[in-house]
């Protein structure tokens, strides 16, 4: 049997890992008592708050890690020194037949490095995906990882003509289709099934509680509510950037309702400066999966900089504003719901009015391949792959 390590270390990591997970479990369930493919679930502990991971495993139906690195907080520098050291450590107890990776965070780095230099077959989920703005943590973490993987898995063409350019062989370079979709798919379908509106955890009756009160306040224009997220440092550690886009959050939300999903930099980066939200933005604290789906799913509209919300919102058709300059998953501009609008207030306020003035029940563009079966797919070339 071969052995591969899935590491998992960030919030966005968690929902990316869980159907490769259970894809994992199908195909040994299929085969009986001796399966092909085992596996260790690293968690390197790089989000340390309950609210940013412990709760993810028990909402999205992950098993307890095999090995938690038990890391977190620090500098990038140090996040990155300290599960390359621990990673080493325990490939070096107990090695693995892969390493797999998911996205662009600090773990993924510091584990895609472990593997490469212990020569462990690498490999990269969403691989490929550029921004083109190396002024981002994330970009770096990205191009570092694809120029020492094995194998690729990527999401859209754009990532596949990128891997392409940069020297990457075809024969390695799979076209899958996006994890995040096929959890996004599997958690709704079990919140529809399960009729979750009507109560379930604190957060969720937080939710509930939100929306009952924007459904009283309709007038015939749809939802009557927007979700904002807003966690970018770009974004959140300039006070000048910070303070106009406050502003301009507030000038919305006096004809739109805004909830707020607030990332622990970011409280902390407006409760600095003193920022107050005014009564139509109502701040949420980091929310688990299923009440942040249920509260965005039935928005009018979702005002982010999240990479992983452009890809959501396309999926489910909700119209979606970005909040940078850039964007690392160009497919949700061109074939999905997402405006990249950068950060000007005028910009964004042009965005917003548009988006509310458009006929409701619009038809769902979703890219190819976005079907809820990338992980099934990414299973099977990696069975071959190990062979």
């Amino acid at each position: 049997m071969r052995t591969i390590d899935l590491v998992a270390g960030a919030r966005p990591n968690f929902m990316k890992i869980a159907p490769i997970v259970r894809a994992l479990q199908y195909r040994r369930d299929a085969r009986g008592e001796a399966p092909e493919l085992g596996w260790r679930l690293v968690h390197t502990g790089q989000h340390s708050d309950r609210s940013m991971n412990d709760v993810f495993f028990e909402e999205l139906g992950i098993p307890a890690p095999d090995e938690r690195l038990g890391l977190g907080g620090g500098s990038h520098a140090e996040q990155t020194a300290r599960v390359m050291t621990a990673y080493e450590q325990l490939c070096e107890r107990a090695r693995p037949d892969c390493t797999l990776v998911v996205g662009d965070v600090n773990s993924t780095l510091a584990c895609a490095l472990v593997a490469a230099k212990l020569t462990i077959p690498l490999v990269h989920v969403e691989a490929g995906l550029r921004s083109g703005d190396r002024s981002m943590p994330e970009e770096i973490n990205r191009l570092a990882v694809d120029a020492i993987s094995n194998l690729y898995f990527v999401t859209e063409s754009s990532a596949l003509e990128h891997l392409l350019r940069e020297g990457h062989p075809a024969s390695a370079i799979y076209e899958v289709g996006n994890v995040m979709i096929d959890n996004l798919f599997y958690q709704n379908n079990i919140l529809e099934s399960e009729g979750s509106r009507g109560g379930g955890s604190p957060e969720m009756k937080s939710v509930n509680e939100f929306k009952r009160a924007r459904a009283h306040a309709r007038d015939g224009l749809g939802q009557a509510y927007g979700v904002l997220t807003l966690h970018r440092p770009s974004n959140v550690d300039d006070p000048e950037t910070l303070s106009r886009l406050w502003e301009t959050f507030k000038v919305i939300s006096a004809g739109l309702p805004i909830a707020f999903a607030v990332h622990p930099r970011t409280r902390a980066a407006i409760e600095s400066l003193g920022l107050t939200p005014g009564p139509n933005i109502h701040l949420f604290p980091p929310l688990p999966y299923m009440p942040f789906l249920e509260l965005w799913k039935h928005a009018a509209v979702v005002i982010t900089d999240s990479g992983g919300l452009q890809e959501e919102t396309t999926a489910l058709g909700i119209p979606c504003i970005t909040v940078r300059q850039n964007t690392e998953r160009p497919i949700t501009v061109s074939q999905g719901t997402n405006v990249l609008v950068g950060t000007r207030s005028e910009a964004i306020l042009q965005a917003v009015r548009s988006v509310i003035t458009k006929p409701i029940g619009a038809p769902i563009r979703r890219p190819s391949l976005w079907d809820g079966q990338a992980a099934q797919r990414i299973v099977s070339e990696l069975a071959r792959f190990l062979r």
